[in-house]
């Protein structure tokens, strides 16, 4: 008696088939799992067994081989559960249906009711690019399953359901990406003044430049940047599904309404998160908060209260838009193409070099010197947008009439980045944050007086070529929205006036 159940599980954010076999043969009582299983797999026999009883079926007495191919891969999870006990009941003859082109997940629990699982939507696009069209699944993850288009559900909650169980085509449900309507709503013209920070906003909006912001407390940093995602544009079906898919497998999806959320996620964890809370990690890698950010925003907030340790992860993410995280048993790589936004203080107290009559510094320059070490030059170097904020000079300042709104802003975004796809439409890349060292010349090429101006500024802030190259990089996109063809002297001028840390003496 045998048979054989198409299963699938989660391998870093995408599934991965998992064919699960059933062998009854005549002998001792005895249940056999091979193919690398981890302890919770292990332990699926012992749920089974009470699930089948508890749900008016028999539980085979005989010998049980139950086979998990491919066998060199370690399985982890409890989604198995619901193949394994349907394998068992169809080899023992007490299943008829044919479970072909059929994929079934779930947990179980020892009444038979069937669990939700983490990563439905990894799983199903799995099923969906194996050409398996029919999908059993928990109910409770039904919601969430209908954002993947052209696949046969079948939300069960009971493993006796199993048998009355009809397949018959129905309707394949349709994607709907719709704004988050109970999103707090946020606008750059809350923030008073700063109108040099808010153009800084607006290149890195449009570019995909990194930024990091300093000044004193109180001059708007925070507010400034938990506002940069009102300027991104919304996300395409293939982004927004990307980023579900994402969320799926952390077991952060919430809502009653299947529906793709079109803003850019934003994500601001706490300077207290661990080395794996950032990057992701544990001994079943599951993605930290930069892939949580992936499409989207990752705002540090007082970025040298952060561990030095932690920081020092975000380089190579930055550099290549992916995590890979190695362990004995498996290499998972995670996405996590973000836009880094961060803010600091000038000192601990933060008042340095912004001393007036009413505030003052009262640090130490072996205080200042403690709190700025935790930002290391390769870090500082990767981010190309650095700005200092201050207070502004008086309440005229902040009454100038500009049109800073997110939805004006916004449109100048959407024009530079229509610019840069269509620029880059045949190149793996599509903005110009991420223009390789290789194709500079030929899509950012310098006029000769700016490239004058840009050798003094070389030999004058003692820049690095990365750091050469992100103001070229940078000057592009400030002609890109001013609808220029060209870069110009007056972008690279721009440009240089962006590279603030460079300018100043490190203490």
């Amino acid at each position: 008696m045998y048979a054989k159940i198409q299963s699938a599980i989660v391998v870093g954010v995408d599934g991965l088939g998992i064919a699960v076999e059933v062998d009854i043969t005549s002998g001792l009582p005895q249940i056999s799992v091979v193919g690398l299983p981890d302890s919770a797999v292990r332990e699926s026999v012992e749920r089974v067994r009470s699930a089948i009883r508890n749900s008016g079926f028999r539980f085979p007495l005989e010998r049980i081989t139950i086979n998990l191919a491919p066998a060199a891969l370690r399985k982890q999870g409890s989604g198995l559960d619901l193949a394994i006990a349907t394998g068992l009941l169809q080899a023992s003859a007490q299943l008829q249906h044919n479970w072909d082109n059929t994929l079934l997940v779930g947990e179980l629990s020892l009444d038979g009711h069937v669990r939700p699982i983490h990563g439905i939507l990894a799983l199903l696009q799995y099923a969906k690019q194996a050409g398996l069209n029919r999908v059993i699944i928990p109910k409770d993850n039904a919601i969430e399953a209908e954002l993947i288009s052209d696949l046969q559900l079948y939300p069960i909650t009971h493993l006796n359901e199993l048998n009355a169980i009809s397949f018959i085509p129905s309707q394949p449900s349709k994607l709907s990406i719709q704004p988050n309507l109970n999103k707090e709503a946020l606008d750059l013209a809350d923030v008073i003044g700063q109108h040099e920070a808010k153009r800084a906003l607006l290149i890195a909006a449009a570019g995909r430049h990194n930024i990091i912001v300093c000044g004193p407390p109180g001059v708007g940093k925070t507010m400034l940047m938990r506002r940069l995602p009102t300027l991104l544009p919304h996300l395409d079906e293939d982004k927004a599904l990307e980023v579900m898919k994402i969320y799926s497998v952390a077991g952060k999806l919430q809502g009653s309404a299947a529906r793709l959320q079109c803003e850019p996620p934003f994500r601001a964890p706490h300077h207290s998160i661990s080395t794996a809370g950032l990057i992701g990690g544990g001994s079943i890698p599951q993605p930290g908060e930069i892939t949580l950010a992936h499409h989207g925003v990752l705002f540090l907030d007082e970025l040298p209260e952060f561990s030095r340790q932690v920081l020092e992860l975000l380089r190579q993410p930055l550099e290549e838009h992916t995590v890979t995280l190695s362990r004995a048993r498996s290499h998972v790589t995670f996405p996590a193409s973000f836009l880094l936004a961060a803010s600091y203080n000038p000192c601990p107290c933060g008042y340095y070099g912004f001393t007036s009559e009413q505030q003052h510094c009262s640090c130490s320059q072996v205080m200042i010197h403690r709190y700025r070490s935790k930002l290391s030059g390769p870090l500082l170097d990767r981010i190309d947008l650095q700005l200092d904020m201050a207070k502004p000079l008086s309440l005229t300042e902040t009454q100038q009439n500009h049109d800073n709104s997110s939805s004006k802003l916004r449109e100048d975004v959407l024009r530079a980045i229509a610019i840069q796809q269509e620029r880059y439409e045949r190149e793996n890349f599509s903005y110009n944050s991420q223009l390789p060292t290789s194709t500079l010349r030929k899509y950012a090429p310098i006029p000769s007086q700016a490239s004058k101006l840009l050798e003094h500024a070389f030999a004058k802030l003692g820049l690095s070529m990365r750091g050469y190259e992100r103001i070229i990089k940078i000057a592009r996109t400030i002609a890109d929205l001013a609808g220029a063809a060209h870069i110009a002297t007056e972008h690279v001028a721009e440009a240089v006036q962006y590279r603030k840390l460079d300018m100043i003496d490190r203490v």
